[in-house]
Formats: C-alpha cells, structure tokens, sequence
C-alpha cells in the first residue's frame, strides 16, 4: 500500500486562517500603539504651548492684569490656539494664572497648566 506523507489541503487552510488571525492582532496592535504615540505627542508639544504662555505672562509683568485672553502659537508644525485667565488669590501680591491650549479648532483641551506669578514671587 502506498502512503503519502504530507498535509492535507484541510491543514493547510486552517493552518493560512491561524497565521491570518495572528497577523491582524498584530497589525491591529500596532495601530492602537501609533494612535497612543501621536496622543502622547500632542499632549507633550500642547504643555510646552501652556509653559510657554505662562512664562511669557510672567515675563511681561511681574503681577499681571486680572482678566482672559487669548491667542494663536504655531509648535511642532501644528497651529495651537490656548486661552488664558488671570486670577487673584487671597494674597493679594500674587495672581494666578490659568492657561488650556488647543489643537486648531478642536473644542476639547490637550492640555492645561496653572501657574503664579506676582511681586511675592519675585526674587
């Protein structure tokens, strides 16, 4: 009697739906990582957007004006629009001073920093 050895075309579809199956987990997986990698970086570039505005508010006027204002920086390639409210505290040398930044026209904020600034501050 003659046997043949091999895989049977059966074995080899379950064996190309198996392969198939893994291969789309890990396409699927690394989408998921290159979205999570494009957060983090608007994330990052939109908090030195914020550091930035606040050290410039800083900068301008050792106690700045009480009062919101906005406006536009371009960083990272990328337009930014941040909004930034200046507060009194119950000292009343200090000021404190709120910023949200935003990617272009987007409504939710990438990031958000608070910091103070006033004569009680100053070296």
């Amino acid at each position: 009697m003659n046997h043949r050895r091999g895989f049977t075309l059966v074995e080899v579809l379950i064996a190309l739906a198996v392969v198939a199956i893994a291969l789309l987990a890990l396409v699927r997986a690394a989408g998921v990582q290159v979205q999570s990698f494009d957060a983090l970086h608007e994330r990052t570039l939109a908090g030195w957007v914020a550091a930035n505005v606040v050290t410039e508010a800083r900068l301008a006027s050792a106690f700045p004006p009480l009062g919101s204002s906005d406006g536009h920086m371009q960083v990272g390639g990328r337009d930014w629009r941040w909004q930034r409210e200046v507060q009194a505290t119950r000292d009343a040398e200090i000021r404190r001073i709120d910023v949200r930044v935003y990617l272009g026209t987007s409504q939710q904020p990438s990031a958000s920093l608070s910091g103070f600034a006033g004569t009680a501050l100053s070296p």
